[in-house]
């Protein structure tokens, strides 16, 4: 019978662009506990304890933020994500008009 060795993400999470790329890829999947178990393999691969220290928060806080099933604070996602060295942004979904007070006729009915 052959043994297969457990998968370990956090040992090809070595680069920026790596890691960028794999929080884009989690950020695609409905399911918030992708997104933290992509963070909390980049955390192992940067080592946890110095991310903690990075984000301002206790090494025990990091390990409780990015259990599955966790449901963080926005402002501590963001500390971990900045201290991570990435950025969040956004796009359209897609290329739609966005309504102006002009077009929807309502700038003019305040008069």
């Amino acid at each position: 019978m052959t043994k297969l060795a457990k998968f370990d993400a956090a040992e090809y999470l070595d680069s920026e662009e790596v890691i960028a790329e794999n929080l884009n890829a989690a950020l695609e999947d409905e399911d918030p506990n992708v997104f933290l178990t992509a963070i909390g393999d980049i955390a192992k691969a940067r080592g946890m304890t110095e991310l903690a220290k990075d984000a301002g928060l206790g090494r025990e806080s990091l390990y409780k933020a990015l259990t599955l099933g966790a449901k963080p604070r926005y402002d501590t996602v963001l500390r971990v994500i900045r201290a991570l060295g990435v950025e969040l942004h956004t796009v359209p979904l897609e290329q739609k008009p966005i309504p102006t007070r002009r077009s929807s006729g309502r700038a003019g009915a305040r008069r």
